[in-house]
């Protein structure tokens, strides 16, 4: 490998954000490894899925949700990974794409977003402004296997991840445990956040743990409107698909053009709705201020009673049931007599009496001549009526920022893989294309094989990327870290002859005697740079050669020969 292809597939190993954003066929490539993982595989004889054997893949998708919520939570602790500085980073990639484009679009860079993340502080919220000066966190995209390990940290009952490693997880899971096929998935990256669209009914995005349907996307709640803020407030910066990506900075695409118009129009359909008395109710849900401005009138036991829109919507808060939704009777049910009033509220608009102006007016939000009207027969009752009236055109339409579709197209190796395939089937398919298709290769790297992969790329992320292990070391010896590393668990996260990286070792505090090799050997080539090491590699026997030799024990069945000088590194 040149030194090129050396740090696209050693990022391959490390996944972090900025590599995901650089070299964006490794989000599709990460979704692959997690489909060769016999850990989602297993996930189909959970009896929560057997029972839905026979149900549809929508039914299967929204048991799915729980169980990805009940196994694995949200993780945005910076320092899980450890410490890089920007300057190392830009280094890396100057000669990929200009440190502008990356501090333009990446939060890590001095990215900040447009006016909401202003408002909101965005570095602030993210924990990203304690970091000053060059120094910056790894923000790692995790495997399924590293996701689930977390429950070996301190402070975790379940696995975790963050947006990335999560979207990945879900986009794998889809396919193997619902049977949707990958061609009807979307890999959606913001600068912020990733999510996926999943060409099923009306459309479902993920968002970290959980699914928005369409219905739930325009539902006016604040976990539905924490959704949006990545799709309303930021440019998309990839796409990927199972035929390629696109990026908004890079010229050349190789996703399919018919599937990238299949996904804007998707989208679009999915990001719009229709002005309608339920999503203006929708609409005052997410729009508090606006409440005291309106009223609910409904027939309760034969006669007109009215209440007020910020009384009624303060009755959903613990409640199953919702205003004008098929449940709103059962609502009223819950509304205590005392606030009801047999009157109507002075000064406040009937929710009713607007349904049928909307419906006799037949209004259309985005026609500038209907929100005219609409905010003229709102005046009465709302002092800024225009202002209402655009921000429920806001609320009900959004125009998605994709990547230009002006490209370069270089059409890729489609990734063909059935939903019927097994696992062995999966992986016999990859290893067929990679020589075809530079994904399906770098998915291998992901998926850790190192019978199927060279080890450079390895050995680079494990001695240049594993800051963790460094600092866990610092206050011991040489040997004191040698018997830390004997006395750990022997068991690693990744079955077969699969390798987990040093900082991993770290975080998790287990490992195969190959991986605390690795580890040590990290440790010590910080500490001792001019130090030549050799690393052997037999079978059950493994041997750290250094000042003096570090014996581990190893159940992977490997054979290599690693020889670590002070500015090379060979493998034989």
């Amino acid at each position: 490998m040149n030194a090129r292809e050396l740090e696209k597939y050693s990022s391959a190993l490390t996944l972090s954000d900025m590599e995901c954003f650089v070299y964006p066929e490794l989000m599709v490539s990460l979704v692959l490894a997690n489909l060769m993982s016999p850990l989602i595989w297993r996930w189909r004889d959970e009896e929560c899925f057997v029972k839905l054997g026979n149900k549809n893949p929508w039914r299967r998708l929204m048991r799915l949700r729980q169980y990805i919520m009940d196994e694995f939570e949200f993780n945005l602790d910076l320092n899980t990974w450890g410490l890089t500085s920007k300057d190392v980073e830009l280094n890396r990639f100057k000669d990929v794409i200009s440190p502008e484009d990356i501090a333009r679009s990446n939060a890590l860079f001095g990215y900040t977003g447009d006016k909401y993340y202003f408002d909101v502080d965005i570095r602030r919220h993210f924990g990203l402004d304690k970091y000053d000066g060059d120094v910056i966190p790894y923000w790692k995209t995790e495997t399924v296997e590293a996701m689930a390990a977390f429950r070996r940290k301190e402070g975790y009952q379940t696995g975790a991840g963050e947006c990335v490693s999560l979207s990945a997880l879900y986009a794998a899971a889809a396919f193997i445990v619902c049977g949707i096929p990958l061609e009807d998935i979307f890999l959606i990256l913001t600068p912020l956040h990733s999510q996926n669209f999943i060409d099923i009914q009306d459309g479902v995005i993920t968002n970290n743990r959980r699914l928005v349907t369409k219905a739930m996307w325009f539902n006016g709640t604040e976990i539905s409107n924490k959704a949006q803020r990545a799709l309303r407030n930021e440019q998309v910066t990839v796409v990927g698909h199972v035929t390629g990506c696109i990026h908004c900075f890079y010229e050349k695409a190789t996703i399919d053009p018919q599937q990238y118009q299949r996904l804007q129009r998707l989208l679009r359909e999915y990001l719009d709705a229709p002005l309608t008395q339920l999503n203006f109710a929708n609409f005052l849900r997410s729009q508090k201020p606006y409440q005291p401005y309106f009223q609910f009138c409904r027939h309760r036991r034969g006669e007109r009673m009215f209440v007020k829109s910020e009384v009624l919507f303060g009755y959903e808060h613990g409640s199953r049931y919702r205003i004008l939704d098929a449940t709103f009777d059962k609502l009223l049910e819950e509304v205590e007599e005392e606030d009801f009033s047999p009157y109507p509220i002075e000064g406040r608009l009937c929710c009713e009496q607007l349904a049928r102006f909307l419906e006799a007016e037949k209004i259309d939000i985005k026609n500038p001549d209907d929100r005219f009207k609409l905010a003229r027969f709102l005046s009465p009752f709302v002092p800024e009526a225009e202002k209402l009236v655009e921000e429920l055109r806001q609320f009900l339409h959004i125009d998605p920022r994709l990547p230009s579709p002006e490209k370069q197209y270089e059409p890729a190796e489609p990734i063909r893989i059935s939903p019927d395939f097994s696992r062995e089937q999966v992986i016999d398919y990859l290893e067929s294309i990679r020589s075809k298709s530079p994904t399906a290769d770098l998915a291998f790297y992901a998926y850790r094989d190192m019978t199927r992969c060279r080890w450079e790329p390895f050995i680079k992320a494990a001695l240049e990327r594993s800051p963790v292990s460094i600092e866990q070391a610092a206050a011991r010896s040489d040997e004191q870290v040698y018997e830390f590393l004997r006395e750990m668990s022997n068991e690693s996260i990744y079955d077969g002859p699969r390798l987990a990286q040093p900082d991993e070792v770290a975080n998790f505090k287990t490992g195969d005697g190959i991986e605390k090799a690795f580890y040590l050997a990290n440790v010590l080539r910080r500490r001792h740079p001019q130090q030549t090491m050799t690393l052997d590699i037999d079978g059950p026997t493994v041997c750290l050669r250094a000042e003096r030799d570090y014996v581990f024990e190893s159940v992977k069945g490997l054979h290599k020969r690693i020889r670590l000088e002070p500015d090379a590194y060979f493998a034989d």
